[in-house]
């Protein structure tokens, strides 16, 4: 149990008493109650997620994923993340496994960063299904274009950041 675990399980009781006190014990049970349907609803999503991100640790060996990805691949590393970030379709319960397993198997700060980054804002399958339906070409072109750069920039930041942490070890 580390701090994620702990950070939500205070968040968890304080909210818990703060809506026992405002609203009552039926309102608080509602809401487990909502907390517990949504829990059912994408469990299912998570073991399959986790499973690709158990079996994609055995597709791809740690020592391609240290040399592509890892902390002294560089700006290979950064366009990587990017690339692979901008293409992969899917939301958080797919993506969070495998960075994870990637994570597991090498990956370094800054390729996972940029990774994530890229994902949020230049993903090909949103800019495809919903921005530009929505939103017509011209906006979404306008978005896509100022947004190719800031994923290897957040990437390269964040790597610095990631390293400038207490506790961690300095990349390159």
């Amino acid at each position: 149990m580390d701090g994620g675990f702990w950070f939500m399980f205070v968040a968890a009781i304080a909210v818990g008493v703060y809506v026992v006190y405002s609203y009552g014990v039926p309102r608080a049970m509602a809401g487990l109650s909502s907390g517990g349907e949504l829990l059912m609803a994408t469990l299912p999503k998570m073991i399959f997620a986790f499973a690709v991100a158990g079996l994609i640790q055995v597709i791809l060996p740690t020592d391609l994923i240290s040399e592509w990805i890892g902390e002294g691949s560089g700006v290979r590393g950064l366009m990587i993340g990017t690339v692979a970030g901008a293409v992969t379709p899917g939301g958080p319960m797919m993506h969070f496994p495998i960075v994870a397993s990637l994570m597991a198997s090498g990956a370094g700060a800054a390729p996972i960063i940029a990774y994530l980054t890229s994902w949020s804002l230049i993903g090909f399958h949103r800019v495809i299904i919903w921005e530009i339906p929505i939103l017509g070409v011209e906006i979404t072109v306008a978005r896509f274009l100022a947004s190719l750069l800031l994923p290897p920039l957040v990437g390269f930041l964040g790597g610095v950041l990631f390293h400038s942490l207490p506790g961690r070890v300095p990349g390159p």
